[in-house]
């Protein structure tokens, strides 16, 4: 076994020397392929951030009467971070509420005085509340839609927040939509251009296989070096566009601050080096493989 994987391995790399323009013009496109895959992989990863950083930002705000109890305000509270649906909920009490007010208005004397000529407090306690995911605030506003809750619940400001919140929704799925359509087309173009390289690779050595197959070489045998140089096709490739990739994002890292303001790209795009390298060779090998892999049965059949 050792000698016929030792004898695979160098008849699969003379045939990737032998053929040198071809192997070059394999490489050449499942590097570019592999590049469109990185940066469809890195262009998700920022959009993914948008979203959720903007989706941090949205929340519902349950407004209550005046005359609210306390302590019921508080006990909806806990039913609230109960619900798995819920990832967070602060409670803004009435004093809170008009120090805040009065903290936002300081430098505006009408309001200050209209504040002090009412002698008491006119604002209400309130609940900011965060979802899980975006599709789980119709839940949490049915919740608080309940007839439980009528006597003091004044407003809930879901209404508002709607819009954004669809949009939000829409947007998030037409990235993923849109990213696997391309990840799709990039597969299919890819494993095409290597499909017909082992093709053309294997025509060119046409005597030499139809006497291996005369002589009684096994099908491993004739199949391997192929399946090899579809290996070393995905992986030169994969390598290559992470060199690339990793320098563009370099120059690029300082303007992904505009988008969010919060990560620094280059240190994101580090930190997660090892899982993006693996899938650029995964994806690169399990293309050449399965390219070569098909090709070499097409031909075997003839």
């Amino acid at each position: 076994m050792i000698t016929t994987l030792s004898r695979v391995f160098k008849y699969g790399m003379n045939d990737f020397k032998r053929n040198g323009w071809l192997s070059t013009a394999a490489i050449a496109i499942v590097f570019l392929s592999l590049v469109g895959f990185g940066g469809l992989i890195i262009f998700n990863s920022l959009a993914n951030l948008v979203l959720n950083d903007v989706q941090d930002k949205i929340d519902i705000s349950v407004y209550f009467k005046v005359d609210a109890p306390e302590d019921s305000i508080l006990s909806l509270q806990n039913s609230l971070e109960s619900m798995k649906e819920v990832k967070q909920v602060d409670y803004v009490s009435r004093d809170q509420a008009l120090a805040q007010f009065k903290s936002q208005h300081q430098g505006d004397q009408t309001v200050s005085q209209a504040i002090n000529d009412l002698g008491s407090n006119p604002l209400s306690a309130s609940l900011n509340i965060k979802a899980t995911q975006l599709s789980d605030y119709s839940a949490i506003a049915s919740y608080l839609a309940g007839d439980q809750f009528k006597d003091i619940i004044d407003k809930v400001s879901y209404d508002q927040n709607q819009t954004a919140i669809n949009r939000l929704k829409s947007i998030q799925h037409t990235v993923e939509k849109g990213g696997l359509l391309l990840l799709i087309i990039i597969s299919l173009i890819t494993a095409l251009i290597i499909f017909n390289t082992i093709r053309l690779t294997i025509y060119s050595n046409r005597d030499e296989l139809g006497i291996m197959r005369l002589v009684g070489a096994p099908n491993f045998f004739i199949r391997g070096p192929y399946l090899l140089v579809g290996i070393l096709y995905g992986l030169i490739g994969s390598i290559l566009s992470t060199i690339v990739i990793s320098v563009v994002v370099y120059y690029l890292s300082p303007y992904s601050k505009i988008f969010v303001s919060s990560v620094n790209g280059w240190s994101y795009y580090l930190s997660h080096l090892p899982i993006f390298l693996i899938f650029q060779i995964a994806f690169g090998v399990a293309l050449g493989v399965a390219s070569s892999y098909i090709a070499v049965r097409k031909y075997l059949k003839i």
